[in-house]
């Protein structure tokens, strides 16, 4: 793939927030011009409860760590752009014993997905007066690890490697933040795929071509304000 085309969604990003930017300092200067704080930022440590719609399996069942650094840039009173910086932890678990979508005869004993990204949400935020704030948004992630395995009885072999998740992902969320003291803040979100993490899916462990990321996050965020 060409560099050029591979590194666009960051370079996408990176001008959306330089836009965001100069957008919020020039209102924040027009509403008060002896109070030019425009930015804010914090740390944030939670978990993943996350499936993948469209493999054999139900339910919220791989955890995985959802951990970074997340800015704000306010525009208005009530209003701010964030942006975060993202370790997630993504994909399905199953040690529920269920039959081969291909073949009734062969049970899936163990099925379990570890997908790794390094994830940039933005995120648009209304906040009330106790700094509690909701939000919706768009993420763009970089799939840098994948663990697939499967176990058969009887065993069969799954060549898993001939079923690649897509390297690039977007997402769309919505979050709420609760503020607990101070800088501390209780965050729960939701995110599902807007696009297929694949479109080719191992036959006995799917139920469909495609598949999708789908999580719930708890996180804890602090914010240095």
């Amino acid at each position: 793939m060409n560099k050029s085309r591979k590194f666009a969604p960051l370079i996408i990003i990176a001008v959306i927030l330089i836009g965001l930017t100069n957008i919020a300092r020039a209102q924040d200067e027009e509403d008060d011009p002896a109070n030019a704080r425009t930015f804010y930022a914090g740390v944030l440590a939670g978990t993943n409860f996350a499936q993948v719609d469209g493999d054999n399996f139900a339910g919220y069942r791989r955890i995985g760590l959802n951990i970074g650094g997340i800015g704000y840039v306010q525009v208005h009173k009530h209003v701010a752009f964030s942006w975060e910086i993202l370790y997630s932890q993504k994909g399905s678990r199953s040690d529920m014993v269920k039959a081969a979508t291909n073949d009734t005869a062969v049970l899936v004993v163990d099925y379990d997905i570890k997908l790794g990204y390094a994830e940039v949400p933005l995120m648009l935020n209304y906040f009330d007066k106790r700094k509690s704030h909701f939000g919706l948004g768009v993420s763009y992630s970089r799939l840098v690890s994948t663990v697939e395995t499967a176990t058969t009885d009887p065993s069969i072999n799954l060549d898993l490697t001939k079923y690649p998740f897509r390297k690039d992902n977007f997402d769309i969320l919505a979050g709420a933040q609760l503020h607990l003291w101070k800088g501390l803040f209780l965050n729960v979100r939701f995110q599902y795929s807007l696009l297929p993490v694949r479109t080719v899916s191992p036959p006995a462990l799917s139920r469909s071509q495609r598949q999708y990321n789908n999580l719930w996050t708890v996180r804890l965020m602090y914010l240095f304000i």
